[in-house]
């Protein structure tokens, strides 16, 4: 399905939203057994084959002619490949991609941090889904909370551009640790998210125990005085606020609220090479071919450009279909 060459570059969907923002899982390994997520643990389906450093080059190469600026490292888990820091390291290096940032739950943050550092990482993002180590224990099926919070002091002191921690908030392991969370970043130059529960293929009664409505958090911190910040061009889904006595911000990405995807600005690359226009659409367009050092990057700026018109206006969580993501891990989230 390759389209023609498109004298002027860009990627812009129909709707005439424009992506400056990629999503780049590689591998869907996850060392974690979140509920949320993958309780049962990671499953491993057949031979891995993720995409090789030099498809992860061309590929950046053709994204940053397109005017993609931003890349983010996601999983499964990334620091479970063992390169994953020389794939940071390449990305960095990549002229027109201004920020190279990263997801991780975490684990071994504090043998690699400095290594993230030294390759250019920008932008860190980790996940903890509590402040209590017997309740992270329960949700991750890992005791290293302690570990991990050292970790993420360590970040802070190297002086990375930004750093998010991420919180998928449920009603009964951790809603109620909702103004523990805001209190604890008042002093850590941190930005505190909170992610609204997403159904997938496989936790619908999961879902509807669990999930807690984002817009009665957001309530709450406007009578404590938050107020919303302007986005940024590159900026991710998230609403963030401020407060004149927090050092750091809060934020909220809440895929069920109105005109959730008016705005949308990313796209998403599998592990495997395949483009995904939504994080709850259905399957995703294998790029994998026009990925190979020897094909022309041309045809790999064509097919994206193509590709990017069969975008649609929105997902449809409201309808209580989430298209083909089984868990989260998948995709990178």
């Amino acid at each position: 399905m390759t389209a023609q060459p498109i004298k002027t570059l860009g990627l812009t969907d129909p709707q005439g939203r424009d992506f400056r923002y990629v999503r780049l899982s590689i591998t869907d390994v996850c060392n974690f057994k979140c509920d949320y997520c993958l309780p049962d643990g990671y499953e491993k389906n057949g031979k891995n084959q993720f995409l090789t450093l030099p498809e992860i080059k061309h590929t950046a190469q053709s994204l940053a002619k397109l005017g993609v600026s931003k890349i983010r490292v996601t999983g499964g888990e990334p620091v479970l490949r063992k390169d994953h820091v020389e794939i940071i390291r390449t990305l960095k290096n990549i002229d027109g991609i201004k920020q190279v940032c990263m997801t991780t739950n975490g684990y071994k943050i504090n043998d690699y941090v400095d290594q993230w550092k030294d390759a250019g990482l920008d932008n860190l993002t980790v996940s903890i889904d509590s402040l209590h180590p017997s309740t992270f224990n329960k949700i991750t099926g890992h005791s290293i909370l302690d570990d991990i919070l050292k970790g993420l002091d360590r970040a802070v002191e190297l002086g990375f551009k930004q750093i998010k921690v991420n919180v998928v908030l449920m009603q009964s392991f951790n809603a109620h640790e909702f103004l523990q969370f805001v209190q604890w970043v008042k002093n850590k130059p941190i930005t505190l998210r909170f992610i609204e529960l997403m159904q997938t293929g496989d936790n619908t009664e999961f879902f509807n125990k669990e999930h807690v409505r984002a817009d009665s958090l957001i309530s709450q911190l406007s009578l404590l005085g938050w107020t919303a910040i302007k986005k940024s061009k590159t900026a991710g889904p998230a609403i963030e606020y401020e407060h004149r006595e927090s050092i750091g911000n809060i934020g909220f990405i809440t895929p069920y609220s109105q005109d959730f995807c008016k705005t949308c600005n990313r796209l998403r690359i599998s592990s495997t090479g395949k483009l995904h226009l939504c994080l709850f659409g259905d399957g995703g367009f294998d790029l994998r071919p026009f990925m190979q050092a020897d094909q022309p990057q041309q045809n790999l700026i064509s097919e994206l450009q193509s590709v990017l018109g069969y975008k649609k206006d929105s997902h449809s969580l409201h309808d209580n279909i989430s298209g083909s993501t089984k868990h989260l891990a998948m995709i990178g989230g």
